[in-house]
């Protein structure tokens, strides 16, 4: 069966465009994995109508209620290549099934690259965070700390001080310049040159950072933004333009998430530097909308 749209990604952005097609009475195949970045999270906060909610229920109603659209077909599986067609694109599955459509959407999403600390991995989610807005209110005036992973970290070390009195451990890297040191020391940020060697809590709990000296100073929730890395190679294959961020590389699009491939759009985490589940759905709909005015030549 060919497709009016092929989603690669079931999460935020790929159910808010399969929703916005389905609704056009367009035929939409949504392949999906079934690993959401943010899996790894109890709770949501900042969406509208949904502030606490649980990411894995919010997906769950969300699919149900995208699946209950007659033109809608979910496939689980992982897509492995995609190629241009005159009239269209083929994706192919990792099991070797191929699906054709007259447009893709990319929304694949995007992997974290969590420094291999002992203590961090197991905590990420829930008291080892990267999105302030998303998770920082729960801690607020809490000891506050910022892990120096990238050149993010001076930015977001800055940022956090605005949730509670924070430090940021530059983890034995170079020191920051000297405007940035000012800058931090002017946000009252302490800074803490050892290199951190383990995290210390109860269960996914946060309650002390282990030094490389042997000191272990106590701190409830400790943020870092890390590099990652796009989930598929997908855009690449097609020959989307890619762009390179502090933190990773994105697909470039247009205000409508066009990439620089015809009949090929892309949303979510994969064109963003700054990430959270309602810029994602935002891109799904931009996506969708563009998609069917390209399909009625508007």
């Amino acid at each position: 069966m060919r497709h009016d749209a092929i989603i690669i990604g079931g999460s935020f952005a790929g159910l808010s465009a399969a929703m916005y097609l389905a609704r056009a009475r367009r035929s939409v195949c949504v392949v999906d994995t079934g690993a959401p970045r943010n899996r790894f999270a109890a709770h949501s906060h900042g969406f509208f109508a949904q502030d606490g909610s649980a990411p894995a229920a919010m997906l769950a109603t969300a699919r149900s209620q995208v699946a209950a659209y007659p033109t809608v077909t979910f496939v689980e599986g992982k897509a492995t290549r995609a190629a241009a067609k005159p009239d269209g694109l083929s994706v192919t599955l990792a099991s070797g099934e191929q699906i054709e459509g007259a447009r893709l959407v990319l929304a694949f999403g995007v992997a974290d690259e969590l420094p291999g600390i002992p203590g961090l991995a197991e905590r990420w989610g829930s008291t080892v965070l990267h999105c302030p807005y998303c998770h920082g209110y729960e801690f607020s005036g809490q000891r506050l700390g910022v892990l120096n992973v990238s050149p993010m970290s001076v930015h977001q070390a800055m940022l956090i001080a605005e949730w509670g009195p924070t430090t940021f451990y530059f983890n034995g890297n170079v020191a920051p310049e000297a405007a940035a040191i000012a800058g931090l020391e002017a946000r009252a940020v302490a800074i803490e040159p050892a290199r951190v060697t383990a995290l210390h809590g109860e269960g996914t709990g946060l309650s002390a950072i282990e030094l490389a000296d042997g000191r272990t100073p106590a701190v409830d929730a400790l943020y870092l933004a890390p590099r990652n890395h796009l989930n598929s190679d997908i855009g690449e294959q097609l020959g989307c333009a890619i762009e390179e961020h502090p933190v990773g590389r994105m697909l470039r699009t247009d205000a409508d998430r066009k990439t620089t491939v015809p009949n090929v759009y892309a949303a979510g985490d994969i064109t963003r530097g700054a990430h959270n589940v309602t810029w994602a759905s935002a891109d799904g709909v931009s996506a969708a909308l563009a998609i069917h005015r390209s399909l009625i030549s508007l």
